[in-house]
């Protein structure tokens, strides 16, 4: 049999989607809790076979000389193996966005204006390394009405094809098609083209993963596009900081897991504690292996931290390698930001409410934290259970995507027998 071309795949792949869509967006928010219930029950259980799919994937990971970071992205412990099924449960938990009433409100005229949520219908998302996405991206699809179609990177694809296949047969189980979660058994870069382009078939189109990624999307895409761009994510430590509250959230931002996308990547001090804060917490990052790359004036206080060029302000590692920059005032610290971040996560620590106040609102990312570390911008730590990622764009979602934000809405005009004039 002729192999399909990359547009026949994904517009085969589509039209099966698009048939579940239906049934879903019409289907009570108490069966889609049951099929995501299930899912999650159906994760645990198979718990052995996804690890065996994920060793297969680890091990060619290593062999092809993968990054640490991503090795740990792409593993499934036990514990990943329970924070997918306790996520799924947790948007189960949730309201049910579809059909929810926005705003409502009648006329001089008799007439009643209602917007309310609706599925979008058919979502393509294109990740790379983590598998857990799987489960995340097709829970919050379907709780918001929606079919997937997943294409993950190639180093997880036997792990994202045993995940699939789970989802698949439990929300079928349910009594929703299994077809509203699709995973691609491709990994050539011209179906990502292809799904960019499927006007008709997929409504929009979020990638998530490297620069090079989502700007080839981008730039190839012909239906509307949700960029979740890199997270070159910032600390300042303001002249008012408590400089041990200051030092924990540094060390957490940067070295819990330094290869996620909401770790620090850049930190900034204020002059005014120059002098005693980077001593102490450049101690404590080198320590923990973190290679500092610094200013001038960073340099002269710490003298063993490498010289920092204009390439690192942009940077995100994921590695334990860290950005660091003195700072005149909080306004230089936001003029910094604001140009060189990537518009992600920034976080102040500060015991001034002026100053964190500012910070908030001039700041243009789309989390910012304020005592506490970057590494809560994520769609858990804001009890949204999972994140379809973290848009950093400006217009439909913005931040850690949830079910509602996979929603869009329609306005319904009520009246009785109103004509216009």
């Amino acid at each position: 049999m002729k192999r399909q071309t990359p547009q026949e795949y994904v517009h085969s792949l589509g039209q099966v989607a698009r048939k579940a869509a239906a049934v879903v967006a019409l289907s009570s928010g108490k069966l889609r809790n049951d099929a995501l219930l299930a899912a999650a029950v159906g994760i645990r259980e198979a718990r052995a076979e996804l690890q065996a799919a994920n060793k297969k994937d680890v091990a060619a990971g290593e062999g092809a000389g993968l990054a640490g970071a991503m090795i740990d992205r792409l593993r499934l412990t036990d514990a990943g193996i329970e924070a997918m099924s306790a996520g799924l449960e947790q948007v189960a938990g949730q309201p049910d966005p579809v059909g929810m009433t926005i705003c409502e409100w009648d006329r001089p005229n008799g007439l009643h204006i209602e917007k309310r949520r609706v599925p979008i219908g058919v979502i393509g998302i294109i990740f790379e390394s983590r598998p857990n996405v799987t489960a995340d991206a097709a829970g919050l699809c379907l709780k918001a009405g929606n079919a997937c179609i997943l294409r993950g990177g190639k180093e997880a694809r036997n792990s994202n094809l045993a995940i699939a296949g789970v989802l698949q047969r439990t929300i079928a189980s349910a009594g929703l098609p299994g077809e509203a979660v699709t995973v691609i058994d491709r990994t050539d870069r011209a179906v990502v083209r292809a799904m960019a382009r499927a006007e008709g078939l997929i409504d929009v189109i979020i990638p998530r993963g490297g620069e090079q990624l989502i700007r080839a999307v981008t730039e190839a895409a012909t239906i509307p596009v949700i960029k979740h761009y890199a997270g070159n994510c910032h600390v300042y430590v303001d002249a008012a900081a408590d400089l041990d509250m200051a030092e924990a959230i540094c060390m957490n931002a940067k070295c819990q897991r330094p290869g996620v996308c909401n770790a620090m990547e850049t930190l900034l001090v204020d002059a005014a504690v120059a002098e005693e804060f980077l001593p102490r917490i450049s101690a404590k990052l080198m320590a923990a292996g973190v290679e500092l790359r610094g200013c001038q004036r960073s340099r002269r206080i710490v003298g063993e931290m490498v010289a920092a060029t204009e390439d690192d302000w942009t940077r995100e590692y994921l590695d334990l390698i860290l950005a660091v920059r003195v700072v005149d005032s909080l306004e230089d610290a936001i003029e910094h930001i604001n140009k060189y971040s990537s518009a992600h996560t920034e976080a102040i620590v500060t015991d001034n409410p002026a100053a964190a106040e500012r910070f908030a609102a001039a700041v243009d990312s789309s989390s910012v934290m304020v005592n506490a570390s970057t590494r809560f911008a994520d769609g858990g730590e804001y009890g949204l259970g999972a994140e379809v990622g973290i848009s950093t764009d400006k217009l439909h979602a913005r931040g850690p995507m949830g079910a509602e934000d996979l929603t869009t809405y329609k306005w319904i005009v009520t009246g009785s027998g109103q004509v216009r004039r």
